[in-house]
């Protein structure tokens, strides 16, 4: 930015530095490589000072053509002479090559102490890594909590983290820690995607292409031009395919794991009999600030006690078809199977019954062949049909070299979210995928 503040000679007419850039001096600067903008300014006629005092900024791109021909020409016309010889009365120049992009939401982890906003809506923790907790609200009102975690360099790789539907991005929390301890120049950004909580804006119905707008936002709101790296599962699976292919110049690379390329016919009347079991169940109709997952006012799923929850029906019988039986018989992840379950249970009610419908039509096979990403596919090799599924799907994804085909991992001993029960596996194919 190119500050240039003057004033103008008692006896001069300040209108005529008007006319000159109005007339001439800002066309010319337009044709300065990089140029940007030009903005005026002047002191208040409120304030008591005898002299007013006039400022130009001009922005420019960090790549611009100040100094060059073009620069040149612009400054040195007889007008620009006479206005700086006969009108201005002192000029003071100065270029500022720093500044600070700001945005509608906190993004920077570096220098973090601990700190807590007084509604419960932004924290810090300076823990190590750091950890950045806070929300944007989507163009139709959507509250989206995300988390933020990893290298405190504004710049350094992000990893997006999708969840499925009906869990919380604490899915991938082993997965963090694990990844970030092998990995400490990249950040983590995870996020409650629309229907976890009752907040779930005006848009009806919710479709494939709004959660996949919603990830876009933001990224946008936090000043992320792009990820390294796009991870989701099931739904959230469907939403990193689809990121993939409608904005491979934001998420260049994907995994998208134990999820359809399609939504299968049988999905409308599945997921409508599990609304009526939640709808059902007398459970779903307790506060959740009883659950150990809803202990933390940034993990509440409802806006007031009134509100349902999923309950405990619909939360057993999800995650009896979600993780093996051999995993059930583990003693070390016996806990964490616990904690979805309580994730199942807790989420809204509300925001389970609008999300679901996303998952009730949604087609993506026509634009598979022409991906532009460079992408991969991972499932557990007990998540029912979809082993043999996502095998078709990789063999129909496009290479992003004008080919087809890419790879499937297929990994042993897991279910329907194989990054609570095989964490190291995931972060291994993501790993790879980052090479």
């Amino acid at each position: 930015m190119v500050h240039v503040a003057f004033t103008v000679k008692p006896d001069q007419d300040p209108e005529e530095i008007g006319r000159w850039y109005e007339e001439e001096h800002t066309g010319m600067l337009q044709k300065v490589p990089g140029w940007r903008r030009t903005r005026r300014f002047k002191t208040s006629s409120i304030e008591k000072s005898a002299v007013t005092e006039y400022l130009a900024l001009h922005e420019y791109a960090p790549r611009n053509g100040l100094g060059g021909p073009e620069f040149v020409a612009a400054t040195t016309t007889p007008w620009a002479h006479k206005v700086n010889n006969e009108v201005i009365a002192s000029k003071h120049r100065r270029v500022y090559n720093h500044y600070y992009t700001f945005g509608p939401a906190p993004r920077h982890l570096s220098s973090v102490s601990s700190w807590n906003s007084p509604v419960n809506v932004t924290r810090t923790i300076p823990s190590n890594p750091p950890v950045l907790e806070s929300y944007i609200t989507t163009p139709d009102g959507a509250k989206l909590q995300y988390h933020l975690t990893g290298s405190p360099s504004p710049t350094a790789p992000v990893i997006l983290c999708i969840n499925s539907i009906l869990t919380h991005h604490n899915i991938y929390s082993t997965f963090t820690t694990s990844f970030l301890t092998a990995n400490p120049s990249y950040r983590i950004l995870r996020y409650l995607t629309r229907g976890r909580t009752s907040s779930t804006g005006t848009l009806s119905p919710i479709t494939l292409d709004t959660l996949t707008t919603d990830a876009i936002t933001l990224l946008d709101a936090l000043r992320i031009p792009r990820v390294a790296l796009a991870i989701g599962v099931s739904l959230g699976g469907a939403t990193a395919l689809n990121l993939g292919l409608k904005h491979p110049s934001r998420v260049p690379v994907f995994l998208a794991c134990d999820t359809n390329s399609s939504a299968p016919p049988s999905n409308p009347k599945a997921w409508g009999e599990r609304i009526e079991m939640a709808e059902s169940d007398p459970s779903s109709s307790q506060s959740v600030s009883g659950s150990s997952a809803d202990q933390d006012p940034y993990t509440a799923t409802t806006s007031s006690p009134d509100e349902k929850v999923v309950g405990e029906n619909l939360a057993e019988a999800t995650v009896r078809r979600w993780f093996t039986k051999d995993s059930y018989a583990d003693p070390e992840l016996a806990g964490r199977i616990e904690e979805v379950k309580d994730m199942v249970r807790s989420n809204s009610l509300k925001g389970f019954k609008a999300s679901v419908q996303a998952l009730y039509a949604y087609d993506l096979r026509e634009e598979m062949g022409g991906c532009r990403a460079r992408g991969e596919f991972l499932v557990g090799a007990q998540d029912g049909a979809l082993p043999e599924g996502m095998r078709k799907m990789a063999e129909a994804l496009g290479d992003g070299k004008g080919g087809k085909g890419v790879r499937c991992t297929v990994v042993e001993g897991a279910g329907h979210l194989p990054m609570v029960e095989r964490p190291e596996e995931v972060k291994a194919a993501v790993e790879r995928m980052l090479k």
